[in-house]
């Protein structure tokens, strides 16, 4: 999904929460697992030496920040060649999400570090490819399963945040004519967006999320 005012909460959310993760984790040589346009290259940069971004040769986005032309499925590097990994919205588009954490894994030097954002109360995007939705619990085995130990598993929302943008991206669907024209839309998704970021501070239903950071550590 692309920044703009109609998300800026969860954006500024997620940003904020990969940030303070980053800092904590990551380090060395990072493979950026469905790089897109790399968005998070800057955020990254202090707490990396390099920056590897790898996708498929098909993706809907501008090629120019790819490094490597592969899939979630078959990075084309060694095993254990990295020191750190993220990959952000990306594991409800893929069918196999237990293949592609095999390949992280498969990468990632022993001890590596995996930082992955998904979704799990979200609308459909992407569509057709979009196949998923995750709870912790799914989570926890998935990750279990292809051999990581979890070491965060943070819920970025409750309702309030999860609804209320829910709620302006329906409202989105009414800028047109005078509502454009003078920014109406605009105007009543910012103070909603606003909002729903104090409620959710004040009532942070943890259950109600619409997306999971997870931070998890290859075991030897």
């Amino acid at each position: 999904m692309a920044k703009n005012l109609k998300n800026y909460l969860v954006y500024k959310i997620h940003d904020r929460e990969l940030k303070l993760c980053a800092a904590r984790h990551l380090k060395g040589r990072l493979i950026d697992i469905g790089c897109g346009t790399k968005p998070y290259k800057e955020l990254l940069f202090p707490y990396v030496d390099e920056h590897i971004g790898v996708d498929h040769e098909s993706t809907l986005h501008d090629k120019t920040n790819i490094n490597l032309l592969g899939t979630a499925y078959q990075i084309p590097v060694e095993d254990a060649s990295f020191d750190s990994a993220i990959c952000t919205a990306v594991l409800e588009h893929l069918e196999e999400p237990e293949l592609a954490l095999r390949e992280c894994y498969r990468v990632l030097k022993s001890d590596g570090i995996a930082i992955y954002s998904v979704p799990f109360i979200w609308h459909l995007h992407e569509e057709p490819r979009d196949f998923y939705r995750y709870s912790k619990y799914g989570l926890q085995y998935l990750f279990k399963k292809s051999g990581f130990e979890i070491l965060e598993l943070k819920a970025l929302s409750g309702f309030w945040v999860t609804f209320g943008q829910l709620f302006v991206y329906n409202l989105y669907r009414l800028n047109h004519g005078l509502f454009r024209w003078f920014r109406i839309i605009d105007i009543i998704g910012i103070l909603i967006q606003t909002l729903s970021y104090g409620f959710d501070r004040i009532d942070k239903t943890e259950q109600w999320t619409w997306m999971y950071l997870v931070v998890a550590k290859k075991i030897k």
